[in-house]
């Protein structure tokens, strides 16, 4: 326990002294913190836009044009639906010269009551002109009806589109509302491993490339050596995440006001889960980040790590592929299957408790599962970790690594 404290207080020393780590997390909060100022700074720019479009919109000739040569349609309420100016047109030709030299925006020309045909110069993935005079058209269409069947269109469509009270009662857990932050999670804690694994692992190959680290392995054991500095990353990790977090909810509750979207409906997360993501979100970068340790021992140069590590990067992203496909079945078979193994719990389990049906003594078991393996992946990691250190040269094959292990143990 002694080593342990003395090699987490020292990589912990390492990195709050990092001038890397403190720059990079200060930036990032700054970062954070401005893009929820954006909207506050761009307020009255968008005032000013809006007073410049409206000039703009006065010295075009039109905003739409149409052309219905057997006169379908009641053309009186299309400047009301759609709040634009029609310009009738004389001939199709001329829809189709006016929209390509810009001189409006869109042109309809009306084959018949229910075929149209729409022309647009650059249709933006924005665009719902067409939808809207099918609409139009739809009105239209009833209007028809009503007229040849004698029937007062008000009262038509005041049946057609009766308001149907819902009292919609969840028993149980309300997916639809639970997903979007269930996906944000999920992204935010693959993230983390990929990034600060990689960082655990560059640590070890550095130390392994300067030689430092035969002073190491022979002032203390291996195992307290990897478990000092796993948990220094996990903990510095968590600090910077924490500030860059509190910076950006600090900074959107300052300006949440000049927000369209309300960001902490997408936050509103219960407490429970939040404690479930945290135990097998910390779990879970544990055991990878003891895994990132041993592959980076492998290898004794940087430009080498990429080839270590693939294997556990291959891994991780099969994981948070899964795990973000079978969302929207949180109580299927394979997530229940994925919910166990510690490889896929950390967020597996997470997103059946958001989204889906658990049973207190699956989470348990899940958790027990999960942390006896973080603890023998330590272990492991320890003595593939003393093993691998002290042989420089290529890079050593994990299977190569384990063998080593197994021989050094008969």
């Amino acid at each position: 326990m002694k080593n342990f404290l003395t090699v987490l207080k020292f990589e912990l020393d390492n990195y709050f002294k990092s001038k890397s780590y403190l720059i990079s997390t200060i930036l990032i909060c700054v970062l954070a913190a401005g893009i929820m100022f954006i909207p506050r700074f761009f307020q009255d720019s968008k005032k000013g836009d809006e007073v410049s479009k409206e000039e703009e919109a006065e010295q075009t000739e039109s905003g739409f044009l149409i052309y219905d040569p057997q006169q379908i349609l009641d053309t009186s309420y299309l400047a009301e639906f759609f709040d634009e100016e029609f310009t009738v047109c004389q001939s199709e030709e001329e829809i189709v010269e006016n929209v390509k030299n810009e001189k409006a925006e869109a042109g309809f020309v009306v084959n018949s009551l229910t075929d149209f045909d729409y022309y647009v110069l650059n249709k933006s993935i924005m665009d719902e002109n067409a939808a809207a005079f099918s609409e139009y058209m739809q009105m239209m269409v009833k209007l028809d009806y009503c007229q040849r069947n004698n029937l007062d269109l008000d009262e038509f469509l005041e049946v057609e589109y009766m308001d149907i009270n819902i009292n919609e009662q969840v028993l149980g857990k309300n997916s639809s509302e639970n997903y979007w932050y269930c996906y944000i999670l999920v992204i935010i804690i693959f993230g983390l491993i990929v990034m600060y694994g990689t960082t655990i692992a560059s640590s070890v190959t550095n130390e392994k490339s300067n030689r430092s680290i035969e002073i190491l392995v022979t002032s203390t054991d291996s195992v307290s050596l990897l478990f000092g500095k796993v948990f220094a990353g996990v903990i510095a990790t968590i600090f910077q995440v924490g500030l860059i977090g509190g910076s950006l909810l600090g900074s959107y509750q300052a300006n949440k006001q000049f927000w369209s979207v309300d960001i902490a409906s997408f936050l509103d997360i219960p407490a429970n889960v939040l404690v479930i993501f945290a135990v097998f979100g910390i779990g879970g970068f544990l055991f990878y980040a003891f895994m990132y340790g041993a592959l980076g021992a492998l290898v004794s140069k940087i430009e080498d790590l990429n080839k270590s590590t693939g294997t556990a990067q291959m891994l991780v992203m099969l994981v948070y592929i899964v795990v973000l496909v079978q969302l929207f079945n949180p109580d299927g078979i394979i997530m229940k299957v994925c919910s166990y193994l510690p490889i896929s719990s950390y967020s597996a389990m997470f997103a059946r408790v958001a989204m889906g049906s658990v049973a207190t003594w699956e989470v348990v078991l899940s958790a027990v599962i999960l942390y006896a393996s973080v603890i023998l992946m330590g272990i492991l990691g320890g003595k593939i970790f003393r093993t691998s250190t002290l042989r420089y040269g290529n890079p050593i094959k994990l299977s190569t690594a384990l063998k080593a292990l197994k021989k050094n143990k008969d």
